[in-house]
């Protein structure tokens, strides 16, 4: 499971003539089932995606893909997480 955090760079400026491109890159991945989460970083930082199903490699691909990422809107910064304890309702990010 990854985390990845999307923060706003210098070019956060352009966030909006690249923002209907972002948004379809972020349907695809919940489409896909990679991410299970998208939301904002606060106080308006940039956002943060939950992703599973995926290797390192192949995410890092599919970040690229990003029109904020290749556009330089923002920097992506990748965490991986091995869950060793969830809650039950989360199980399936342990398999």
């Amino acid at each position: 499971m990854f985390i990845v955090f999307l923060r706003f760079s210098d070019n956060r400026t352009q966030a909006a003539q690249f923002l209907e491109g972002h948004n379809a890159w972020i349907k695809r991945g919940f489409d896909s089932g990679t991410f299970l989460l998208a939301g904002s970083l606060q106080p308006n930082a940039g956002g943060t995606l939950l992703a599973h199903n995926i290797d390192r490699k192949s995410l890092e691909a599919l970040i690229q893909e990003d029109p904020f990422v290749s556009e330089r809107v923002v920097s992506a910064e990748i965490h991986e997480v091995t869950p060793g304890r969830v809650d039950e309702r989360l199980i399936f990010l342990k398999a």
